[in-house]
């Protein structure tokens, strides 16, 4: 980041060719002028973020008489090593307000710029405060002044030159912590010359701020635009520029997808840019306006609002002919159930009783003989106690209507169910197997 000079050969091999042409080309939606040696090197003057992108160079010659051409392709992005410093400074003044504060401010910035040229550092104000004195709050007050320094500012990288991607590397690391010293002992010296500031105004003739304060703190966190991505292997811990897509606010060590709604077209970007007229991205990570398109949520919306109507035109006639269809069945199952005769009710229940006394007392429903014409069935079934299980015929006669009776059991006569009124009597096989 902000190196002095940096170049990129064409071809990262040595080629023995005659009289080469060289193309460079950038990828990128808003392209510049690129500056080639006559050797075909890319000439970098004060990288910045928006210089990295993908870049291709295509050398063309002639060899046996035929033309010739190779393309060699290069992604190219910043990068810093850690390292920063922060100052804080107090003031004291007799007054706070705003309008003095900037003109003490803007200053201090032109009065600095010196040393920024001599330490080849970058100093800007962060953030400022007023508020009352606590040993004399009535009449003095106290101004802060945060700065952050960057160690990277025009030509910090002079004495490095290009000897190797290892080797610059860690020239940049030592680079850095001799800024680091430089700066701190130039501030210290530079606020014990200049301990008043004097302001003058229309109003009021002179404003003295005087210094009170003056602290360093040692900072290693990225640059806006920048995060620890861990892509270059040769400094895991350096800050590469964030690319298309993706932001770093100055805070943040990490690059972090642009939420929905936002973009960013190019490399480093501190924040991302707001799509126009409401609309918003499919996903996060846009990198490209046309990324950002009408809410599909909306879209999704009017097309469910104009399909309402057809949808009614289809459902309700089924909905209606499923109801109609229920109550003309309801209806004739219900007449069908008026009709039916009393003499069928008694002759199913009947029937439904024979089968239930059948299946309690374990006779053959191939035994039973029954009709349900007849007004009385009177059944008796006499079993073989034999091996062979011969079952005898079964004789029904009609009994008067009386309560149901079970006649007595004994050891020496067989069991028998008498059913009166209507229904059936049998006889049951006794457990002696001698009768």
């Amino acid at each position: 980041m902000d190196s002095s000079l940096y170049s990129l050969p064409c071809s990262t091999i040595e080629l023995e060719v005659a009289n080469p042409t060289y193309q460079w080309v950038r990828d990128s939606p808003d392209p510049k002028l690129l500056s080639v040696t006559e050797e075909g090197h890319l000439l970098f003057q004060n990288f910045q973020a928006a210089d990295s992108g993908n870049y291709s160079c295509t050398m063309s010659y002639t060899e046996h008489g035929l033309p010739v051409s190779q393309t060699f392709h290069y992604r190219v992005f910043g990068y810093h090593v850690l390292g920063g410093l922060e100052i804080l400074l107090v003031f004291h003044s007799k007054l706070c307000e705003n309008e003095w504060t900037k003109m003490f401010l803007w200053d201090l910035q032109e009065r600095l710029k010196q040393l920024e040229v001599e330490q080849r550092c970058k100093i800007h104000v962060k953030a400022t405060a007023c508020f009352p004195s606590a040993d004399n709050p009535s009449d003095e007050f106290v101004v802060q002044v945060h700065l952050e320094v960057s160690f990277f500012g025009p030509n910090w990288d002079e004495q490095c030159k290009p000897q190797g991607v290892e080797v610059d590397t860690y020239c940049y690391r030592k680079t850095v912590q001799q800024s680091l010293e430089k700066v701190q002992q130039a501030i210290t010296k530079f606020f014990k010359e200049h301990v008043t500031f004097h302001v003058t105004g229309d109003d009021i003739s002179r404003i003295v701020f005087t210094t009170v304060f003056v602290g360093f703190l040692e900072i290693k966190k990225c640059s806006k635009g920048y995060g620890q991505t861990k892509q270059l292997r040769r400094c895991l811990e350096c800050c590469i520029v964030c690319p298309p897509g993706t932001f770093s606010p100055p805070t943040n060590r990490q690059c972090s997808p642009c939420p929905m709604g936002t973009y960013s077209t190019i490399y480093g970007r501190a924040f991302c840019t707001h799509c126009k007229d409401g609309m918003i991205t499919q996903g996060l990570g846009a990198r490209s306006t046309t990324d950002c398109v009408k809410e599909e949520r909306t879209k999704q919306v009017d097309s469910i609002i104009r399909k309402i109507p057809l949808l009614l035109l289809i459902i309700l006639p089924l909905v209606l002919g499923t109801n109609m269809l229920f109550i003309f069945a309801s209806c004739y199952w219900y007449r069908e159930y008026q009709l039916s005769s009393p003499m069928t009710s008694k002759t199913a229940g009947i029937t439904k009783a024979v089968k239930t006394v059948t299946k309690f007392c374990g006779i053959s429903r191939q035994s039973l003989q029954a009709g349900p014409s007849a007004a009385a069935l009177s059944i008796t079934s006499e079993t073989d106690t034999s091996e062979e299980g011969e079952e005898e015929s079964l004789h029904g006669q009609l009994t008067p209507a009386k309560a149901p009776s079970l006649a007595a059991v004994s050891d020496d006569t067989p069991a028998v169910l008498e059913l009166e009124d209507k229904t059936s009597v049998f006889e049951i096989p006794s457990t002696n197997a001698g009768q």
